[in-house]
């Protein structure tokens, strides 16, 4: 039998019938390679977290100044990278470009996790992972374990979680696995960064159906197929990943969650959903900050190579630069 392709979102991922799968690269996604010498006042490397699933991480490092006598601690961003669970990855150029930058704005190291993809592995795969992530920070805080750069200049009890797109959602879900844990300590889990998160529901909400695909820089089609091939099998939509403020999704009120910031792109397909979400979190007493992104769609900060050129994304970097600050001297109080 002739390899044939039975199931495609064109440029994202191919599936062929004798069950390989392909994620074509293209200018947007080809993987830069990681630099332990400083580039353009940032430094990165890999490391392995878990060699049974293949979970790794890539570590950004920002350049001390020369001046400085002393070693820096930095807060630590837990980041993890969008693609509707199913694509991405922490070596792609998007993430690198936009991450570097974060990090040299902000003055904080990164950790970016690539956890397992769907369809090879539905959800909760992903959460899994991420919540790995977390539990392997814990570690190396308590010296169980050693990575130089993190025990170096890590701050742990400044740890922010921040993700775009179903990374966003990942943010919620970890946060939520955090609080069910006892003794995260000395791992402070200070905050949480949604980055136009992709909460969706079984019932279409009217941005979906109103936003051309154009403009929004997604398509129904695209969001119902990634769930189709992520969501656990005999789930739909308002499984409690996609859907946190769904009928299926455990009461918040008692959980301690840390303050969300959470940043929603005026032409996003899924901005209803994210503003229903910012209301049910408000609801349950949680700290929500929101911040809009003017006159641009889904994950906009990651469809153009140089992010210099973009107000709005450089407008998004300072909010998140504001939300990180705020949160770390509620931890120095």
């Amino acid at each position: 039998m002739s390899k044939q392709v039975i199931d495609e979102i064109p440029g994202v991922i191919r599936i062929y019938n004798d069950g390989s799968i392909e994620r074509p690269l293209n200018i947007w996604n080809t993987p830069v390679s990681a630099s332990e010498t400083f580039v353009n006042g940032v430094a990165t490397k890999d490391l392995e977290i878990n060699p049974h699933t293949g979970i790794w991480a890539r570590i950004y490092l920002p350049e001390t100044s020369p001046d400085r006598s002393q070693v820096e601690k930095y807060p630590i961003l837990l980041h993890f990278h969008g693609g509707g669970y199913c694509a991405g990855s922490a070596d792609k150029r998007y993430s690198y470009l936009i991450l570097s930058q974060l990090v040299k704005q902000c003055r904080v190291m990164c950790v970016s996790v690539n956890y397992r993809l769907a369809p090879e592995h539905r959800l909760p795969a992903a959460c899994e992972d991420a919540m790995e992530s977390v539990v392997w920070l814990r570690r190396l805080a308590r010296g169980d374990c050693d990575e130089p750069w993190l025990s170096s200049h890590g701050d742990f009890t400044r740890c922010i979680l921040i993700g775009e797109s179903a990374g966003g959602n990942l943010v919620h879900e970890v946060a939520i696995r955090a609080a069910a844990v006892e003794q995260l300590h000395p791992v402070g889990l200070c905050g949480g960064i949604l980055i136009n998160p992709a909460f969706v529901k079984e019932q279409r909400s009217r941005s979906e159906m109103e936003t051309p695909p154009h403009i929004a820089l997604l398509s129904i089609e695209t969001v119902d197929k990634l769930a189709s091939l992520a969501m656990p099998e005999g789930s739909s939509k308002d499984h409690p990943i996609s859907n946190p403020m769904g009928p299926f999704a455990p009461n918040l009120q008692h959980m301690n969650l840390p303050p969300f910031l959470v940043t929603i792109a005026e032409h996003d397909l899924m901005r209803d959903t994210q503003f229903e979400y910012c209301e049910a979190m408000k609801i349950a007493g949680k700290s929500v900050e929101v911040f809009i992104s003017k006159n641009v769609g889904h994950c906009f900060q990651n469809s153009i190579m140089d992010i210099s050129l973009s107000q709005q994304t450089q407008d998004l970097l300072d909010a998140i630069q504001n939300f990180i600050k705020t949160c770390c001297q509620e931890i120095a109080k």
